[in-house]
């Protein structure tokens, strides 16, 4: 066992392993000339010894007392992660590391090659928003922990066991159509995500619960393939309303993002539909522009600085005292944000309440009662 405070070779991997370094240098590069029980044996010692590969080739070290966190987001248009890296780096600064971004653009391969090279570089630990999608390449991820590289992610990844900081996807985007069903909005349609994304999916899933808990049925023909920007907002809405008979049209619209919200309101206005009185508009995260387009966007609040300060808490607390035996998940509620692109729908002669908001004015009426 190495000296408390001393960082461990890849020689005291091999004698407290039984193996030559030859055998563990094997292990880290994943060739297949290694016995399972051997590998088994040898990625229980890394992790006991919390031994990290030196690269070989390096730039000069840091100044003394920093230490370096890399950030890779996956949609560096979207506002919403600006708020996330302020909190992460407020966190992480004030204990002595510097935290350098990169950028994904939703592109696997571009993550690997970043992920590579925050490798080599010897960064300390990493906080990521993954590219997913059913042909996506996660073996950078598996070698980071191979690697005993830290690393949080801000969206789940089936199969990887790593600390995760998310929000409820679900309850956020289920509130965002309650909140038009209340209003009388009976035809409501959605404007999905890129289909890497997880968030995306679980969208999606709150829309179909909100469906399912109100008297709605729920279509496939509801759900809008859009994307993550104000441009597949826009040129989406384009296509979908373009030609489609005010009869015919939903009433209100739900979206993944702000971004593709403000994208629909454009279009929108541009093909003489009005927000919100012949079509109200809902976004998600609630970035700051939410509050001051005309009209103001009701959207779903995530509490986004609270998301990378948490996330950078629990990189801190792996970096410095060890992983937790069961990686460590947080989920944070959003709320709902009335502004001016919702109303009710103007086919309604009164709102209708959900299921859930039903129920809520009967345990109402039970207790004036009572």
């Amino acid at each position: 066992m190495p000296v408390t405070g001393v960082r461990a070779t890849i020689q005291d991997v091999a004698q407290q392993a039984g193996v030559s370094v030859s055998t563990v240098s094997a292990v880290l590069n994943d060739k297949p000339t290694v016995k399972d029980s051997t590998r088994d044996q040898v990625l229980a010692v890394i992790q006991q010894l919390n031994y990290r590969p030196r690269p070989a080739i390096r730039r000069p070290a840091s100044p003394p007392g920093i230490r370096s966190v890399g950030f890779i987001l996956r949609e560096p248009a979207n506002p919403y992660y600006a708020e996330i890296i302020q909190g992460a780096e407020a966190y992480l600064h004030e204990r002595g590391y510097r935290m350098l971004v990169g950028a994904s653009f939703g592109d696997g391969t571009r993550e690997q090659e970043i992920v590579d090279l925050i490798r080599v570089k010897d960064f300390d630990g990493l906080l990521l928003t993954p590219v997913l999608g059913r042909d996506t390449d996660l073996a950078h991820l598996f070698d980071l922990r191979r690697r005993n590289i830290r690393f949080v992610l801000l969206e789940e990844v089936h199969g990887i066991q790593a600390s995760l900081v998310d929000v409820n996807n679900v309850d956020g985007a289920k509130k965002g159509v309650e909140h038009l069903i209340e209003l009388g909005h009976t035809r409501i349609a959605h404007f999905a995500g890129p289909r890497y994304s997880l968030h995306s999916q679980e969208r999606l899933a709150g829309v179909r619960e909100a469906y399912s808990e109100s008297a709605l049925v729920f279509s496939d023909a509801l759900v809008v393939q859009a994307g993550d920007s104000l441009t597949d907002g826009y040129q989406a809405a384009l296509a979908y309303f373009r030609d489609r008979a005010a009869t015919q049209r939903p009433t209100g619209v739900t979206c993944y993002n702000d971004l593709v919200a403000l994208g629909v309101c454009r279009a929108l206005t541009e093909l003489g539909i009005r927000v919100p009185e012949d079509v109200s508009v809902v976004g998600y995260d609630d970035i700051p522009l939410s509050e001051f387009v005309t009209p103001s966007l009701t959207s779903v609040r995530v509490p986004k600085r609270e998301v990378g300060r948490i996330a950078a808490e629990l990189l801190h607390a792996e970096i410095e005292d060890g992983p937790a035996a069961t990686p460590r998940k947080v989920y944070l509620q959003s709320e709902l944000v009335v502004r001016r692109s919702t109303c009710p729908c103007p086919a309604a002669s009164e709102p209708r309440p959900t299921t859930r908001s039903r129920a809520r004015r009967a345990e109402l009426q039970d207790t004036a009662t009572a």
